[in-house]
C-alpha cells in the first residue's frame, strides 16, 4: 500500500503591501516582486489611493508601485489593498524623487502618474517643485521607450510651468492624457471639480 504524498503547504498571503527595501540606494528587484513580463506603472504621491485602487482593480495584469511619503496615507492604502486582495500593487514610503532615482530600475516603467503635485505657489518656493530639469532627466531614464508620464493639477500657473518645462525638452513629445472615469479621480480632484475648478491635464511620451 502506497502512502499519499503529504499535502502542499498553503500559499502564504501577503500581510502587508508596503515594500521595505533591503537597501535604499540600490534598485528594487522589481522582476522578482512582480512578473518580469508584466507592465509596470508608478503612482507618484498616491494620497489615499483612490485612483490607484480603481486602476489596479480594472487592470489586474498590470503591476503598480505607489510612492507616498505620509505614513498615515501609506497605512490606509495598505489596508484597502488587503481588503480588496490587490496583489498587483506595492507601496514605497519615501520622497518621490528619491524613490524613482534610487529604487526603480532604468527603462522599466511604462507609465508614471503624477496627480496634483504640491504646486509650491510662492515664487521663493518654486525651486522645490517636482518638475525640475533634473527630474525630467531622471524620469526619461526610468521610462521604457514609448513610456508616458500622465499629469493633472488644479494649479493652472503650475500647469503652464510644467508644459513649458516639457516643451523645452526635445526628448519628450506631447501625448493625449488618459481619460479617467469618476472612480479613478483622486480625492483632491473630486473636491476641486465639485467646486467648479478647472483641472489641467497633460501627458508626454519619450
Amino acid at each position: 500500500m502506497t502512502s499519499s504524498p503529504p499535502p502542499s503547504p498553503p500559499i502564504r498571503e501577503l500581510t502587508t503591501f508596503i515594500l521595505t527595501p533591503a537597501s535604499i540606494t540600490e534598485p528594487l528587484p522589481v522582476d522578482a516582486i512582480f512578473s518580469a513580463d508584466a507592465p509596470l506603472e508608478v503612482d507618484v504621491g498616491a494620497g489615499k489611493g483612490r485612483f490607484l485602487l480603481a486602476r489596479a482593480s480594472a487592470n489586474p495584469d498590470v503591476c503598480y508601485i505607489a510612492i507616498e511619503r505620509l505614513l498615515g496615507r501609506v497605512r490606509k492604502i495598505d489596508s484597502k489593498l488587503t481588503r480588496n486582495g490587490l496583489a498587483n500593487v506595492r507601496i514605497i514610503r519615501l520622497e518621490a524623487f528619491y524613490a524613482l532615482q534610487f529604487l526603480l530600475p532604468p527603462k522599466r516603467i511604462r507609465t508614471v502618474y503624477i496627480h496634483f503635485p504640491d504646486p509650491w505657489p510662492k515664487r521663493r518656493h518654486h525651486k522645490r517643485r517636482l518638475f525640475s530639469p533634473e527630474f525630467l532627466d531622471m524620469l526619461h531614464d526610468r521610462l521604457q521607450p514609448g513610456g508616458t508620464v500622465q499629469i493633472a493639477t488644479d494649479h493652472l500657473d503650475y500647469f503652464e510651468a510644467i508644459r513649458k518645462a516639457f516643451a523645452r525638452d526635445t526628448r519628450y513629445q506631447e501625448a493625449p492624457p488618459i481619460p479617467r472615469l469618476p472612480e479613478e479621480q483622486t480625492d483632491f480632484e473630486l473636491i476641486f471639480r465639485g467646486n467648479g475648478q478647472t483641472i489641467g491635464e497633460c501627458a508626454y511620451r519619450i
